[in-house]
């Protein structure tokens, strides 16, 4: 198994390079095959079209996440934020590589169309593993927290695809860490669950204002700004 996730990234990688040199439409499934040294009935044996080479690792990744969220976990919030960091380690480990894609993606529109569902994916094997892990769980809870990580996790991984400092590990995990506490579901006693001096804030509104109206007034006011 993992002989042929070797192989497929490193088709992968042979195409990235060639995508970036030489575009992606002009790149055609021979250039591909020529230059990762294999024959085209060969490439055809692991991709169905040479869009599919773009997402190699994620279809490796999902796999791996699927085993490893089918394991026991104390903690099934802490569990899938967990699983988040393992793609972004994953990424980070070959920025370059991921740099390259993420660039291809972005100028060519049917790819950032495949991105899409293939974040959908993440986020239903979150969801599906919520639901199973913690039964009581509604579905649509399951859902908005499998779309707060996923995109939690985009963002942060799209700041290192730019360079950006805010694109490390250590954010992600300060991020997501914020997802669980904005769920409400830190474990009782975690430091990171207790507020600071700094951190508590009291307000008072009719019970009439709209949900967004408050969270838009509190945050000017912890910005400093009249409201």
């Amino acid at each position: 198994m993992a002989s042929v996730a070797n192989f497929r990234s490193g088709v992968a990688e042979a195409a990235l390079d060639l995508f970036t040199d030489n575009g992606y439409d002009p790149t055609s499934v021979d250039d591909i095959a020529l230059a990762a040294g294999i024959s085209r009935s060969t490439f055809f044996r692991q991709f169905r079209a040479k869009e599919d080479v773009i997402f190699a690792d994620h279809e490796a990744l999902l796999a791996e996440l699927t085993v490893y969220l089918a394991a026991s976990h104390p903690d099934p919030w802490e569990a899938v934020c967990q699983a988040a960091e393992l793609v972004f380690v994953k990424f980070s480990e070959r920025r370059k590589l991921s740099q390259k894609r993420y660039h291809v993606v972005q100028a060519v529109p049917a790819l950032r169309d495949r991105e899409t569902i293939m974040v959908s994916r993440y986020e239903r094997l979150f969801s599906d593993y919520l639901r199973r892990a913690l039964p009581g769980i509604s579905t649509l809870d399951a859902i908005r927290f499998a779309a707060a990580v996923t995109s939690t996790h985009n963002y942060v991984l799209r700041e290192m695809m730019l360079d950006s400092s805010r694109g490390s590990l250590r954010n992600l995990e300060h991020e997501l860490l914020a997802v669980r506490r904005m769920f409400g579901v830190l474990p009782q006693g975690d430091p990171a669950s207790l507020p600071t001096g700094d951190d508590l804030v009291v307000a008072v509104f009719p019970r009439s204002t709209p949900t967004a109206e408050l969270a838009r007034r509190i945050q000017d006011k912890l910005d400093g700004r009249s409201v």
